[in-house]
C-alpha cells in the first residue's frame, strides 16, 4: 500500500513539476509576442520553396483580379519585400500571407480584412491570445498541411476486396477457433499476408503523416479560435469546423503514430500494431481516410484559409504599429496616382517623395545612381501592398485599382538562346497584350529597348510608350534617352528627374524627385571622379560636344 502511494506522490510532483515548467515557458513566449509587436521577425532564413506552394497549387487563381507574375515578383523584389512584413506565427499564416501578397483580390475582400485587422490592432488582449494559439502551427511539419489540400492524393487499390476478405477470415477463424482450436491454424498464413500488405502500405502512411498530425492540430486550433466572440462576429460560418470533425478519429488514428515518445507509449504502440496487422485496420481505416480528404477537401481549405487569414491580419495590424509610419490607401475610378511622401520600407533612411499624376503617365529621367529605378519600384510595390494588405509605406496614396505589370531586370536566357533585345521584346510584348484590357493597369518599365541602337531604341520606345498609355492605364517608366522627353510630353506623360550635385569632386544624390527633364549628365564626369586617363576624358568630352550638343 505504501509503495502505491510513494508512486502516486511521484507521479503528483511530476505532473506538479511540468505544469509550473509549461506555464513558464507559455509565460516568456507571451511576454516576448509582446516585446517584438510591431518588429520584423528574427530569423534569418526563409524557405520560399515551401512559403509559396499554396501560392502555387491553389485552385483560386481564374477568379483573382490580378496575379502578380513571376516576373513581378524578381523585378520588385517580392521576396525580400515578405521578409520583412511576415509577423505570422504559424507556417500556415506565413503560406497564406505569401499568397495574399500574390494575388489581388476584390476591393470588397479587401476591405473585410481590413476590418479583421482593425480587430487585432485594437485588441491586445485577443492578438496574444491568438497567437500563442497560432503558434502551435509553427512547425516546419505544418507545412504538410498544404499538401492534404492540393496533393494528389493516392489511388485506392483495386484489391481492396482481398484486403476486407482476409480481415473477415482473421475474424471468422477466432470465432470458430472458440468451438475447435484447429481453426486457430489459419491465423499463421493469414497474418503473414496482411503484414505483407500492412508494411507495404507504410510508405503511404509515413507520405501523408506530417500533414494528418497538422490537420488535427488545426482542427483544435480553429475551434478554439472560433470561440472568440470578435472572431466569430466576423466570420458567418464554422460548418467546415463540423465537417472536419466527421474525420477526426481517422485522422487521429493515422497520426498516432507521430506521438511515439516514451518506452511505455512504444510498448502500447505495438501491441495495437499487431492487431491493426492481423484485421487489417490500419489499411482499411487509411484509405477511408483518404476518401474523407478527398470529399472533404473544400473544407480543410476553408480550415487553412481561416486559420492563415487570421494570422495574416495579426501580422498586418503588426506592421501598422511598427516604427516606420503607413496610411491606409484610398481607391478610385479615374487614373491617377497621388501619393505623399511615399517611400521604400527596405532602404534604411529612404529619402521620401511626393507625386502627383492624374490623367497621365510618367516619364523619368535622371543621372546614373541617382534613384530612378528605385523609386518606380517604390510605386509599384507600394501599389500591391495597398492592394493585397490595405497598407502603403507613406502619409498618403490615393490611385487606381491597378493590375501590375513590369519589364526592370532583363538578362539574356542561355538555355533558350534568346538574346537581351529579344528578352525585352517577348517582356515587353506581354505588357502590349495587357493593356488591351479595359481594367486599369500600372505599366512598370526601365530603360525600354537598351538591347538595341540608339535610334531604334528611342523610336521603338516612343511608338510602345504611346501605345500603352490609353483609357485608364497608367505607365511609370525611367529612362536615360532625353530625346524621349520631348516626343512623349505630347503623349499625356508627366516629366519628373532625379539630379546630383557635385561637392569637393564627389558625387552627390538628393534623391528628391523634381519637376521636368534632366538637364545634366554625369557619365564621363564619374570616369573623371575615379581617375580614368586624361586623354580618355578630354576624348569623350570632344565627342560629345562635336556630336551630341
Amino acid at each position: 500500500m505504501n509503495w502505491i502511494l510513494g508512486l502516486l506522490f511521484i507521479l503528483i510532483v511530476v505532473f506538479l513539476i511540468n505544469n509550473y515548467s509549461r506555464k513558464k515557458k507559455i509565460l516568456k513566449f507571451k511576454n516576448y509576442l509582446i516585446d517584438n509587436w510591431g518588429r520584423p521577425k528574427s530569423e534569418k532564413y526563409f524557405n520560399f520553396y515551401v512559403i509559396g506552394k499554396y501560392f502555387e497549387n491553389n485552385n483560386h487563381k481564374k477568379q483573382a483580379f490580378h496575379i502578380i507574375s513571376e516576373k513581378c515578383k524578381i523585378d520588385l523584389d517580392i521576396d525580400e519585400i515578405f521578409k520583412f512584413i511576415d509577423r505570422t506565427s504559424s507556417k500556415v499564416g506565413q503560406q497564406y500571407l505569401y499568397y495574399k501578397i500574390r494575388t489581388i483580390g476584390s476591393l470588397e475582400n479587401l476591405l473585410k480584412f481590413e476590418s479583421l485587422t482593425q480587430i487585432f490592432y485594437a485588441n491586445k488582449n485577443l492578438r496574444v491570445k491568438c497567437q500563442l494559439l497560432l503558434s502551435r502551427l509553427n512547425s516546419n511539419d505544418s507545412y504538410y498541411l498544404e499538401e492534404l489540400i492540393n496533393g494528389k492524393q493516392i489511388e485506392k487499390p483495386k484489391i481492396m476486396w482481398l484486403i476486407y476478405s482476409l480481415s473477415f477470415l482473421a475474424i471468422a477463424s477466432i470465432f470458430l477457433s472458440f468451438f475447435n482450436p484447429f481453426f486457430m491454424l489459419f491465423l499463421l498464413p493469414i497474418s503473414t499476408i496482411n503484414m505483407f500488405f500492412h508494411y507495404r502500405n507504410k510508405g503511404n502512411v509515413n507520405y501523408y503523416l506530417n500533414g494528418v498530425n497538422q490537420l488535427s492540430i488545426s482542427l483544435k486550433l480553429g475551434r478554439k479560435l472560433a470561440e472568440f466572440s470578435e472572431i466569430k462576429s466576423h466570420y458567418s460560418d464554422f460548418s467546415f469546423i463540423k465537417k472536419i470533425e466527421s474525420i477526426k478519429f481517422r485522422s487521429d488514428f493515422i497520426g498516432f503514430e507521430k506521438h511515439l515518445e516514451n518506452e511505455f507509449v512504444f510498448i502500447f504502440w505495438f501491441l495495437i500494431e499487431q492487431i491493426k496487422i492481423l484485421f487489417n485496420i490500419e489499411l482499411i481505416i487509411f484509405f477511408s481516410f483518404i476518401d474523407s480528404i478527398s470529399k472533404e477537401k473544400e473544407s480543410i481549405e476553408e480550415l487553412f484559409c481561416f486559420i492563415g487569414e487570421i494570422d495574416s491580419a495579426i501580422s498586418t495590424a503588426s506592421l501598422k504599429s511598427g516604427n516606420l509610419y503607413t496610411c491606409t490607401p484610398i481607391f478610385v475610378k479615374n487614373k491617377q496616382i497621388i501619393s505623399k511622401e511615399i517611400y521604400h520600407p527596405l532602404i534604411d533612411n529612404c529619402i521620401p517623395n511626393n507625386l502627383t499624376l492624374i490623367k497621365n503617365s510618367m516619364l523619368l529621367t535622371g543621372s546614373n545612381m541617382s534613384g530612378k529605378t528605385t523609386f518606380i519600384r517604390t510605386l509599384a510595390l507600394n501599389s500591391i501592398l495597398a492592394q493585397s494588405l490595405n497598407i502603403c509605406f507613406a502619409k498618403e496614396y490615393s490611385a487606381s485599382f491597378f493590375k501590375v505589370y513590369s519589364s526592370i531586370r532583363i538578362s539574356d536566357d542561355i538555355l533558350n538562346n534568346t538574346s537581351y533585345y529579344l528578352e525585352e521584346v517577348l517582356t515587353v510584348k506581354k505588357l502590349v497584350e495587357a493593356s488591351k484590357s479595359e481594367t486599369p493597369c500600372l505599366f512598370v518599365l526601365d530603360e525600354i529597348f537598351k538591347g538595341t541602337n540608339t535610334i531604334e531604341r528611342v523610336s521603338g520606345g516612343k511608338a510602345i510608350l504611346s501605345f500603352l498609355n490609353k483609357k485608364n492605364h497608367t505607365v511609370l517608366v525611367s529612362t536615360h534617352d532625353i530625346e524621349l522627353t520631348d516626343l512623349l510630353e505630347e503623349e499625356n506623360y508627366t516629366l519628373y528627374h532625379f539630379s546630383e550635385q557635385i561637392e569637393n569632386n564627389e558625387l552627390f544624390f538628393d534623391h528628391k524627385l523634381k519637376n521636368g527633364k534632366l538637364k545634366t549628365r554625369n557619365a564621363i564626369k564619374i570616369l573623371e571622379l575615379y581617375n580614368y586617363p586624361t586623354k580618355i576624358i578630354e576624348d569623350a568630352r570632344n565627342t560629345e560636344q562635336n556630336n551630341f550638343s
